[in-house]
């Protein structure tokens, strides 16, 4: 629902949050957890400009699962709340405002459970030729969200170093395996989306009213062993080439800030077949976010744009996914987190991970420092960043999530 505080003449006192470069507008307002500099109890914080509104203090909020478990008429109430608090200030209205530099941001929440999904129809067809050229997808593709359940326990915020992971790897296809470091290891660009606030096990969320249990969406970064996940993968799918690490963006845009940017999906080619009823949506479920990966290496002074593409251009919606992963009667819970899976597109600059721009490493990556990457190596950095625009209204951002690799352990 579109509504006064997605208006692009709105204007906050923060004065920040007016400048036209800036993610985070008034029309914005994504909620994160903090901690203050001299406070370590976790509060719930809003971002507004370079600063970051208290929201435990300025609204009495007592957490982000707080706000996730809520229905979607009350947390558009709770966003008007916010955008006139911010808009009209009242005096003292200050004492509730931290500059976002001296802020200790934490993973949004304590996260349940968490399920990856594999739902960019290039990257399936990409990553298909390169194991299977005669037949890219397998039968299922087209009719089911693909997905698997990831770990909770090792998704880390934004910034938090990642230790190249050990494991089996082959030279062969028929073994035998070593244990040792990946030497394949790669990143994933995809948009996690927080749930809530749920179902009760047994009673399926139709397609139709998924929507209604997303919460919001951040970037995360599904990282991959390449050469541990070519050899596990058999008969059950991933496992330690990808719970090892994944990383998300500390914000967490609400879809109540993205609904100027929903958009249809894009038309399934005639020869597709359509989805099961209980897939069917009508509704524009489709969000217009553009997804940009950047790297850094050790000998590199700043990163540079390896990749762009469009979240618009998955082959299922986030709602799809949810009625999906319901449709069993299977229940999800107010701060459950699902990734969408690597967004890729059509073209060579829309590939979300190095496994497609290097075709598994046959056209290696030129770096402006002169190095080659197949995959990553230790001390490069990669950075997810996005953002929305439409005409007739403000930009939004989704901030950035980083990780730099460190060497796997002796």
């Amino acid at each position: 629902m579109i509504d006064q505080t997605h208006d692009p003449s709105l204007r906050s006192w923060v004065e920040s949050a007016n400048e036209p470069e800036t993610e985070f507008p008034i029309q914005n307002l994504p909620f994160a957890t903090f901690q203050r500099p001299d406070d370590g109890t976790p509060r719930l914080g809003v971002a507004i400009g370079d600063q970051v509104l208290d929201a435990s203090a300025a609204l009495r909020l007592d957490s982000m699962k707080t706000v996730m478990a809520m229905l979607p008429e009350h947390r558009r109430q709770l966003r008007r709340r916010i955008s006139d608090f911010l808009a009209r200030h009242t005096p003292g209205a200050e004492a509730c405002l931290l500059p976002a530099a001296d802020a200790r941001l934490l993973l949004p929440c304590h996260i349940g459970d968490y399920t990856d999904f594999y739902a960019s129809l290039h990257h399936a067809t990409n990553v298909g030729r390169m194991f299977r050229p005669e037949n890219p997808l397998l039968p299922n593709y087209k009719w089911v969200p693909v997905g698997y359940h990831g770990r909770a326990s090792s998704i880390v915020a934004s910034g938090t170093p990642i230790r190249r992971p050990r494991g089996q790897i082959v030279e062969s296809p028929a073994g035998p395996p070593v244990y040792a470091p990946s030497r394949s290891l790669d990143y994933e660009v995809e948009l996690g989306a927080f749930l809530g606030p749920g179902n009760l096990m047994g009673e399926p969320i139709p397609a139709s009213e998924a929507g209604d249990h997303i919460f919001g969406v951040c970037l995360l970064n599904d990282w991959s062993a390449r050469d541990i996940q070519t050899w596990e993968y058999q008969p059950l799918g991933p496992f330690l080439a990808k719970n090892f690490a994944t990383s998300i963006s500390p914000w967490v845009i609400t879809m109540e800030a993205l609904a100027p940017y929903r958009r249809a999906a894009e038309p399934r080619p005639e020869s597709d077949p359509r989805p099961l009823p209980h897939l069917e949506s009508t509704a524009d479920d489709a969000l217009a976010i553009t997804l940009e990966v950047w790297l850094r290496s050790a000998r590199m002074p700043e990163p540079v744009r390896i990749s762009r593409g469009s979240f618009q251009a998955m082959y299922w919606t986030l709602a799809q996914m949810v009625a999906h992963h319901t449709s069993n009667g299977c229940p999800i819970r107010a701060g459950d987190l699902i990734g969408s899976g690597t967004v890729s597109g059509p073209e060579n600059e829309n590939r979300g991970c190095l496994l497609e721009i290097t075709r598994r490493g046959a056209e290696p990556l030129a770096l402006p420092s002169g190095e080659m990457r197949r995959f990553l190596e230790d001390g490069d950095e990669v950075i997810l960043r996005g953002w929305c625009e439409a005409e007739g209204y403000r930009r939004i951002g989704l901030g950035e999530c980083r990780g730099a690799i460190l060497g796997a352990l002796e």
